[in-house]
Formats: structure tokens, sequence, C-alpha cells
């Protein structure tokens, strides 16, 4: 039996927010050709090429625009390096591209991280989606394939990081038509 004088549980305010790092615009032109080719053969919802650099959280609207704010402080644009096309076990990490894990990214990542107060129980595993999917491993070995085909010089890619972006990206909507970009920084040259 409830307790008559506790309080009720009340269920988390806010939305989830994530903040990702992206390409400058003629980067993202050549990433979004190969994210177009994967989806006309295997499905999924469009979105930006987008490296995440904190993953979703939930926070009142206000609350996440301060920290995204507070967090870009101090940040400059960086690179982060292909190491090879890969494959997932979830809808948000079907096919992507695996990003070599330097003191710098993940620097960056610890950095906004810290500013949004999230504790990751799993390491960092920095990448660049280029399929939203729920497919066969045997269709994601296909992705996989093509994607490598497409772009052969893919592994050892340089990917300039020139902005942040906070986003509004509700984990539960596979068709990302609630996702939104809320503000975006222009991170300045080191």
């Amino acid at each position: 039996m409830a307790n008559p004088n506790s309080a009720p549980i009340e269920p988390c305010e806010g939305e989830l927010y994530s903040v990702w790092a992206l390409p400058p615009e003629d980067v993202a032109t050549k990433i979004i050709s190969l994210m177009s080719s994967l989806r006309s053969e295997f499905g999924g919802p469009e979105f930006e090429p987008h490296i995440t650099v904190v993953g979703a959280i939930r926070l009142t609207p206000q609350d996440a625009l301060n920290k995204f704010r507070s967090a870009c402080e101090g940040v400059k644009a960086y690179q982060a390096t292909v190491d090879q096309v890969s494959i997932g076990t979830t809808f948000y990490q079907c096919v992507f591209l695996l990003i070599h894990p330097t003191t710098e990214v993940v620097q960056i990542s610890s950095h906004c991280c810290g500013h949004f107060g999230c504790n990751n129980s799993t390491p960092y595993m920095p990448h660049l989606s280029l399929l939203y999917a729920n497919i066969s491993d045997e269709m994601k070995k296909r992705a996989k394939e093509i994607a490598d085909k497409l772009n052969e010089a893919v592994n050892g890619l340089k990917v300039p990081l020139t902005r942040l972006a906070l986003y509004k990206t509700d984990t539960g909507d596979e068709t990302l038509k609630s996702w939104e970009k809320i503000a975006e920084h222009d991170l300045p040259s080191s």
C-alpha cells in the first residue's frame, strides 16, 4: 500500500537533447551523397551528417540552451579521422564511419559532457552515422560493402568539424520528424 504522505513521483521534465559536431558544407555535401545512396537502397530517415559529442540527455529547453552555450566556450574547430566503415547493432548505429578516438576528439566530448552533467557508463565511440535503419545483419554487411565501394578513399579521410549544434532528439522517434536543430555555434580556428 502506498504511503499517503509521500509525494507522487513526477515524470522527468524536459525533452531529450544532443550535441553534434558538424562538418563544413562542402564536406557535408559529399557525406550526404553517400548517405542518400544508402537510403535509396535500404530505406531509413534523412539526417544531417554529424558526430555525436553528447548523447541524448533529458533537460528543459532553457537548461539545454544554457549548457550548450557554456560548453561551446573555449572549444575550437578540430579534425576527426575516419578509421573505417563499420556496422552496429542498433537503429542509430546501423552503418557508420568509425572515427579514430584521438585525444582531441575524446577531450572535446568529455568537456561538453562535463557541462551537460552526463555520466557515461560506456566509453565514448566517436562515429559519423551514414544510415539509421532496422535491417538484418546480412543487409548491414551489404550496405557496408556499398559504402566502401562508393567511397574508397574513406579510410583515413580527415573530417574538419567547424560547428557544434544543439539538437532536440527524441530517440523514440525513428522517423526523426520531431528532431529539431535548436542552436548552432561556429567554432573558431585553432
